[in-house]
């Protein structure tokens, strides 16, 4: 498998690490700070994207030049940044996550499974990561709020302070907390009359990140040009 790198911090050189003690082929990389990398890096099998909002102009050229896969999980897309993931699927298997472990694709299957039945119960969310964390909330939390609340009718609470009244009918606390090396945690709370649930998914390393996003690739390379799903790769 030869890959090309999008992002080359933290995540990416983890990438690299497990990819080349599986013997799989890192052919070059490129980052938001040498965007001229793009314009020269040849085709890959795959190209996998852990760089940031502001690299995507030229990720998406590099995409279009090469025909290589993508898989992504750049958080802090818009709607805009979604629409040219969904251009590339056309010419390309794309996959965009905002979180590769298994653990959440087991637990987004749960939301989506199991919230209808505690729908009329109160619901939170908190995400906990560690203090370099530049986005709030995380993209998973946002991952698991649609999971929550799939037509976006429910009011959502960033903050609660002062004489804020009693809680909402149907109202959706997301609370993002941040400090030291903390992986990722994320923790959806319902609360019923005299009992409550807790459902948690806590990361010890990025590593299982990275080794996420190397099984989807592994997935998506011979797939044929499409937007694709992570628990569809997962559980297929």
């Amino acid at each position: 498998m030869k890959l090309f790198l999008s992002g080359y911090g933290r995540m990416g050189k983890m990438i690299e690490e497990l990819a080349l003690a599986k013997g799989w082929e890192i052919i070059g990389w490129a980052d938001i700070t040498c965007p001229e990398r793009y314009d020269t890096a040849p085709k890959a099998d795959v190209c996998i994207d852990f760089s940031g909002v502001g690299a995507l102009p030229k990720l998406a050229e590099y995409i279009r030049r090469t025909g290589t896969a993508l898989v992504s999980g750049t958080t802090g897309y818009t709607d805009p940044d979604f629409a040219v993931l969904q251009e590339l699927a056309e010419l390309v298997p794309v996959i965009w996550a905002s979180n590769y472990s298994t653990g959440i694709a087991v637990l987004r299957r749960i939301l989506r499974e199991y919230a209808p039945v505690l729908s009329d119960w109160d619901k939170e969310l908190i995400e906990l990561h560690h203090n370099k964390k530049i986005d709030a909330p995380s993209g998973t939390a946002k991952t698991l709020l649609k999971e929550l609340d799939p037509q976006g009718s429910s009011a959502v609470i960033h903050g609660r302070e002062g004489i804020c009244g009693a809680r909402s009918k149907g109202e959706i606390g997301v609370f993002a907390l941040r400090g030291g090396t903390v992986a990722g945690e994320h923790s959806v709370l319902f609360f019923g009359e005299d009992e409550s649930l807790e459902l948690t998914h806590k990361a010890s390393s990025r590593r299982i990140f990275a080794a996420g996003a190397l099984r989807a690739a592994e997935s998506l390379a011979d797939k044929a040009p499409g937007y694709y799903d992570l628990e569809n790769l997962l559980f297929q």
